[in-house]
């Protein structure tokens, strides 16, 4: 049997109750947004623990109502019909509230900024990137998520050498943040006459997206340089009139912009800036708050390779959780539900085995 924290749960449910009268009495408006999101994050957990104090009392009356001798035979035999039913209830929902207790990572409900890059593979890595980019973008059309270019620079024959987006909608960073890694894909190119299986990888990063009050960046810190896009980066740069450098002078992280417009430019490398920084730092707690990132799914480190895309067999394999699927196409047609549900309930297993360990 699973047990719980019935002081936390109660102190959760006062809590909770306490936000509805202050709700209802009409906060003034500044504090009425604040009060709502806390209301919010906690409305699903107060269900829960009512739905299981409800459960528990009734269970509880059911075998005392089969302790009593005057009990009639008709209604002992429902009794014994219902207990079970409602163990097996009262056990699920046990899981479901220590799930909802367990620590939240506060990027999960942030967007997020998704950069693909070619690896290894020349043109056949490039044209690899731009599948994963169409793979992203179906499977966030399937959630209502928007997807927004942010730079793009084309290779020679199709796909992208790297390709930076803005993904935005409701639990991104919570759906896409074990993406992070390398892709490999196995399949013959294109490019290739002899027919023979090429070998080849991109890079996935999935940085949350930060706000200002997440990264505070000093004026001193950065540098901004200013010039014409011309030549370099693909056919998508060379259609514009001047792009725009940051350099982050501590950490000497480099972001370049090319748009049509420079103010547009400045804002973009800002905002892919703020993630990678936001990352940095998030990846630097996660490092001290345990060895070698144990509770995450793989390391997270952007050279793991973390998954194949086998063509000529129709697989994809995930190497973190052993997973391996027989419908490659559906994946590639944005179909990534299965996989990443299996990474996040991964994840929140080895959350539960950490949290016995210390309990």
């Amino acid at each position: 049997m699973i047990s719980l924290p019935r002081e936390r749960m109660d102190q959760l449910i006062k809590r909770f109750d306490m936000l509805e009268a202050q709700m209802a009495a009409g906060p003034v408006a500044e504090t009425y947004v604040k009060l709502a999101s806390e209301y919010s994050e906690l409305q699903d957990m107060a269900a829960k623990i009512r739905e299981l104090q409800a459960a528990e009392k009734e269970i509880a009356d059911l075998r005392a109502m089969l302790a009593d001798r005057a009990t009639d035979a008709e209604m002992r035999a429902l009794a014994e019909a219902e207990i079970p039913v409602l163990d097996e209830r009262i056990e699920q929902l046990r899981r479901d509230i220590q799930l909802l207790l367990l620590p939240r990572d506060e990027a999960d409900d942030k967007n997020a900024i998704l950069e693909i890059r070619a690896g290894t593979g020349g043109d056949e890595a490039s044209l690899f990137a731009g599948d994963l980019f169409r793979m992203y973008e179906r499977y966030a059309a399937g959630r209502g998520w928007k997807v927004e270019v942010a730079s793009a620079s084309e290779g020679e024959v199709g796909g992208y050498k790297e390709i930076i987006a803005t993904v935005s909608g409701k639990g991104v960073f919570a759906h896409l943040k074990f993406e992070s890694g390398v892709h490999r894909v196995q399949r013959v190119p294109v490019t290739e006459a002899g027919g023979r299986i090429h070998t080849s990888a991109a890079t996935v990063a999935v940085l949350p997206e930060a706000q200002e009050v997440d990264i505070d960046i000093k004026t001193e810190d950065i540098r901004i340089d200013t010039m014409r896009a011309s030549g370099a980066g693909g056919q998508h740069v060379n259609t514009t009139d001047s792009a725009v450098r940051i350099t982050h002078l501590p950490t000497g992280i480099i972001v370049v912009q090319a748009e049509k417009s420079q103010h547009q430019n400045r804002a973009r490398a800002m905002q892919i800036l703020r993630a990678r920084l936001y990352d940095l730092e998030r990846t630097k707690a996660a490092d001290e708050r345990s060895e070698s990132r144990r509770l995450q799914v793989g390391s997270g480190d952007r050279s793991e390779r973390i998954r194949t895309y086998n063509f000529p067999q129709g697989r994809v394999t995930d190497h973190r959780i052993n997973l391996t699927l027989y419908k490659l196409d559906r994946v590639m047609l944005g179909e990534l539900d299965e996989i990443i549900n299996a990474l996040i309930a991964d994840h929140q297993s080895r959350l539960l085995a950490d949290a016995g360990a210390e309990g």
